[in-house]
């Protein structure tokens, strides 16, 4: 059992909500990413998805392209990335973090190679966006007997007749898109959001967690007997640039919503 299910099993326990956030690992720069990611983890933030900058990120709306880019002019790469985990762990921050990038960036490093530095530096999840199920084969084959990073599974309004598919074997959570199209979309979650969430609450074994469109807490207070958590990527990468990384900002913006998502 990895540090994910770890956190989310102590969750469970205590009968709390998971509060999930998105940073671009180099944006401003990959010092401040472990400033941004340390004091997450002090404010209560319960998992940290790192998002690899990628040329041509396709979920991903304008805020987090423009992220992405910046953090790739600023000379920012997977090795990199990898260590700064690294440098992570070794000052003492236990914060599951989930690396979110594209399939490209793992083919090119390759990918046993990719999946045992995972496993090295401390990397406990994986969301690959554009890695459908039928695809899935080589990454999951490379993560057998690797059991301290997992592959992480997507699932969108129209996923319906895959969703048992999708879940066989899956471990983690489940990250559930609530609209279709690209991330950051102010709270204008899919018409039948609800069903859909529902649909895939009662056919999961491990938590479901809604993401795309969230600012506040408030946004999920319709579905919050339906899901098992939240996630905020293009909200919280706007808070950041418009507070110029203020650190005083992420840990009042985090707490906050940690407090308030258990208060729904």
């Amino acid at each position: 059992m990895n540090r994910i299910e770890n956190k989310l099993n102590q969750l469970k326990a205590k009968q709390e909500k998971a509060f999930i956030t998105y940073v671009t690992a180099g944006f401003p720069d990959l010092a401040k990413t472990k400033e941004i990611i340390k004091v997450q983890e002090k404010a209560g933030t319960d998992i940290v998805e790192l998002g690899v900058p990628f040329s041509d990120p396709v979920a991903d709306g304008p805020v987090i392209q423009d992220a992405s880019y910046r953090s790739i002019c600023g000379g920012t790469n997977l090795t990199k990335v990898f260590k700064t985990v690294e440098e992570l762990r070794n000052d003492g921050v236990e914060i599951p973090i989930v690396f979110m990038l594209y399939y490209n960036t793992i083919l090119f490093y390759g990918v046993e190679a990719f999946v045992k530095e995972c496993e090295r530096v401390g990397v406990d999840g994986l969301i690959i966006p554009d890695l459908p199920l039928e695809e899935q084969e080589e990454i999951k084959t490379a993560l057998v007997g690797q059991d301290n990073t997992i592959l992480l599974q997507l699932v969108s309004p129209v996923s319906k007749q895959r969703i048992p598919q999708i879940l066989n074997g899956a471990r983690g959570f489940v990250y559930c898109v609530s609209s279709m199209g690209v991330t950051g979309q102010a709270a204008e979650f899919h018409k039948e959001v609800k069903s859909y969430l529902q649909n895939v609450k009662e056919q999961s074994e491990i938590p479901v967690m809604m993401g795309f469109g969230i600012r506040t807490a408030k946004d999920v207070e319709p579905m919050k007997d339906i899901i098992d958590g939240a996630i905020v990527g293009s909200h919280f990468i706007r808070l950041l640039e418009e507070s110029n990384f203020d650190l005083e900002k992420v840990k009042e913006y985090c707490s906050t919503f940690k407090k308030e998502l258990n208060e729904l």
